[in-house]
């Protein structure tokens, strides 16, 4: 028995060591490929494919979206990244020509797009062809088609230009029926956002904000689309108000109304377009590729062989705020100021630029962040906020210290208000026939009452909570922009507002992108050099080995209806409807909600739970 367990012993050993060497091999051979270098660029032509959304900050990579492929996942494209890859492509000989392959693009706001519309119209200036195809085009997609030199649609494709606009859910009528109560406590006279949870229908303030939000924003979309595509600047107009009319002019064929109306400059199909880029770019050995391919990620990973370590710290603040830490694309406050904190300690920046596209959240967390760059201020660095499609309400919070503030026409900001929903069950309990009593200490024992609703006492409490939140949004604004309280909320009242209106009015210093608000960081530092730092979180092993995992982010999934991009996706208007009901289920918290503000098919990051009577205070 002694030596049939130690022969057991032995092959256990073994088997252990065997284990042990593969697992050495595997991580060996898997941390190469993390830090292996890019693939050599040849030259062909740049496929920049948009195969998904155009966000400011990508989110950090989860496991979850490889199941199935990742085909439930949404790729999310930093628009830096795809800029500074067209701006070197517009220098690189190795670079024939770019094409924006737009089939399975959802879009990235107003701003974004206008921003990688201005690398490209630099790369056709310095002579690089850029053609753009897709089956269908709607607002986004064709805002950026414009800028191309050559516009391709497939033949049983369409443009549908829908404007901004459409329908929002409201809630009363179900919470009435399931007995949920909505104690609403808000100030400013234009907080929409309530009004799903108190209303069946839109309030005619709420109405006239989003009109006028509305028609500024599809008046710079048709300005854009006017200077790149000059061919359509006398047609553009007539396509929106009436298409219908110049359809049925081509016989019904929307692809002959789009060329028609010098929309697109050809219909073709897929091959005939992949036979122009062979042209341009020189056909490909590969047969499966029929032109030379110079891949997006590919390129960026070649543009980018370090971190950048210049005097300009650019801190960005992107999705909705909240309480804690939390990863890329969700800005969590916490992290957000130690990024900052630990940027202004190093001792090597001299200026910060505050990169900004969310619609606001926790007040807490914008806090945090706005102390943090008040901060650098006292450390002697200057401060300029850049505002990019979004930058509301706490997005707006967290840009009060700048020296100065740039944005862009399309930018939607503004929305200085507060307000708290805080949901009671007491119409629930008595349709299922329970009942809720106790006994009180004091006026506030087993305040907030979520069961039997709060008292008259509490529900002062909370009102006076978010007038006083408020109040200090009001005098941190007034103090920035050198106004009085009084004018600063004539023109609060939580109303949401264009870029352009919001310059007007003095919320906005200068019109500009990001690169222009790192120049004037740089011009307020007094130093001519431009180089950036990037206050970024930076990558995990895992978040490298999910992106490694993640595939080809060229892979082709085929082409979609011409209309189908004209409604949303089911699942993104079920994740909407969810996200609104949830924000009054989570419990007693003082909330901003934007509902002029664009919603974007990144899912939500949840939020922090929040707890106590500080919590009733804690959203703007």
């Amino acid at each position: 028995m002694r030596f049939v367990r130690a022969v057991w012993k032995l092959l256990v050993g073994i088997k252990d060591a065997l284990v042990l060497v593969l697992m050495l091999i595997f991580f060996g051979a898997l941390w190469a490929a993390l830090q292996g270098g890019p693939k050599p660029i040849g030259k062909g032509v740049l496929l920049v494919n948009l195969d998904g959304a155009l966000v400011e900050q990508p989110s950090r990579p989860s496991a979850t979206s490889l199941v199935g492929g990742g085909s439930g996942a949404m790729r999310e494209h930093r628009l830096r990244d795809v800029v500074a890859a067209v701006d070197a492509a517009a220098k690189d000989d190795r670079v024939k020509a770019i094409a924006l392959d737009l089939e399975k693009f959802v879009g990235g706001g107003q701003t974004a797009i206008a921003t990688l519309g201005e690398a490209l119209d630099g790369a056709r200036k310095a002579g690089k062809p850029v053609l753009a195809y897709a089956t269908g085009y709607t607002d986004d997609g064709y805002q950026l088609a414009a800028h191309a030199s050559e516009v391709w649609m497939n033949p049983l494709g369409a443009v549908a230009i829908t404007g901004p606009g459409g329908t929002n859910l409201y809630y009363k009528g179900l919470l009435d029926k399931l007995g949920v109560t909505a104690n609403v406590y808000r100030v400013g006279t234009y907080k929409a956002a309530v009004e799903p949870f108190t209303r069946n229908d839109m309030s005619p303030e709420a109405r006239v904000n989003a009109e006028a939000l509305g028609l500024a924003l599809l008046e710079t979309w048709r300005d854009d689309v006017k200077r790149a595509r000059p061919a359509a600047a006398g047609t553009i107009d007539a396509y929106v108000n009436d298409p219908v009319a110049l359809i049925r002019a081509a016989g019904g064929d929307f692809a002959t109304a789009a060329v028609n109306a010098k929309l697109i400059d050809r219909a073709g199909e897929r091959h005939a377009f992949n036979k122009r880029l062979a042209e341009l770019g020189g056909e490909a050995d590969d047969g499966a590729i029929p032109y030379r391919q110079i891949k997006l990620r590919d390129y960026i990973r070649d543009l980018a062989p370090g971190s950048a370590h210049g005097p300009i710290g650019v801190i960005t603040i992107a999705g909705t705020i909240i309480d804690g830490k939390a990863g890329p694309g969700s800005a969590g406050g916490d992290s957000i100021a130690e990024l900052i904190d630990e940027g202004v300690a190093s001792g090597k920046l001299k200026a910060l630029v505050v990169r900004i596209d969310s619609p606001g959240g926790s007040v807490m967390a914008s806090e945090a962040i706005r102390q943090s760059i008040l901060a650098a201020k006292q450390a002697g660095l200057p401060v300029v906020a850049s505002m990019g499609n979004v930058a509301a309400s706490g997005g707006y919070w967290v840009a009060t210290p700048a020296d100065a503030i740039f944005a862009e026409p399309s930018t939607i900001t503004g929305s200085i208000g507060v307000f708290g929903i805080l949901p009671s069950f007491q119409g629930s309990l008595a349709k299922l026939g329970l009942g809720a009593d106790g006994i009180k200490t004091t006026p506030l024992s087993g305040e907030p009452d979520l069961m039997r609703g709060p008292s008259p006492e509490a529900g002062a409490l909370i009102q006076a909570g978010v007038e006083s939140v408020y109040g200090k949004f009001l005098s941190l604004v007034a103090a920035s922009r050198k106004k009085s309280v009084a004018d600063i909320d004539r023109i609060a009242q939580g109303r949401v507002w264009d870029g352009g209106t919001a310059r007007q009015l003095g919320l906005v210093d200068q019109f500009g992108g990001l690169e222009d608000a790192i120049a004037k960081a740089a011009a307020l530092a007094k130093t001519d050099d431009r180089a950036v730092t990037w206050l970024d979180q930076p990558p995990s092993f895992e978040d490298r080995l999910l992106e490694m995992l993640s595939g080809d982010d060229e892979a082709d999934e085929g082409s979609t209806d011409a209309l189908a991009s004209l409604a949303p996706a089911p699942a993104l208007l079920l994740s909407r409807v969810i996200d609104d009901l949830r924000h009054i289920l989570a419990g007693p918290s003082i909330q901003v909600r934007c509902l002029e503000c664009p919603p974007t098919p990144r899912a939500l990051a949840p939020t922090t739970a929040d707890a106590g009577w500080l919590a009733w205070f804690s959203r703007a």
